[in-house]
C-alpha cells in the first residue's frame, strides 16, 4: 500500500479511522528523514492492513504543533484512535517492524481503560 500525504484537513478522520496508522513527520531539508523514507514505504508494502501516514512537516506546522513534534523524522503509531507511540528518529527496518509486532500485541482494551484514567 502507498503512503497517504496527511494533511490539517484530513488527519483526524485518518487517525480515527480505526485500525493501526503509522505516522512520518518529515521534512525535505532533513537527511535522516531521506535516509527513513524508504524503509517506511518498504514496510508499507508489507501491511496492507496499516495505512501508513507522512506529515510534512514544513507544508503542516499546525499538526507539528498540535502533537509537539520538536525532532524528526518522529514516528508516530495510532491504534483505534490513541497514540500508543511517539519517538523521534530513523528506525532501521527491522526496529520499525518491531515496532509494528509491539503495536499489533497492545491489548486495546487495557490501553483505553487507561487512557480513561
Amino acid at each position: 500500500m502507498a503512503t497517504v500525504t496527511l494533511t490539517a484537513e484530513n488527519f483526524d478522520e485518518v487517525a480515527q479511522g480505526g485500525g493501526i496508522v503509522l505516522v512520518d513527520f518529515w521534512a525535505e531539508w532533513c537527511g535522516p528523514c531521506k535516509r527513513f523514507a524508504p524503509v517506511f514505504e518498504k514496510s508499507s508494502g508489507k501491511h496492507d492492513d496499516i495505512v501508513f501516514g507522512k506529515v510534512d512537516t514544513e507544508a503542516q506546522p499546525e499538526l507539528s504543533e498540535r502533537f509537539g513534534i520538536a525532532s524528526i523524522p518522529t514516528l508516530m503509531a495510532i491504534r483505534e484512535g490513541v497514540i500508543v507511540f511517539a519517538e523521534p528518529g530513523a528506525l532501521p527496518e527491522p526496529v520499525l517492524e518491531n515496532v509494528i509486532g509491539k503495536v499489533r500485541a497492545l491489548d486495546m482494551e487495557d490501553v483505553h481503560r487507561r487512557a480513561e484514567t
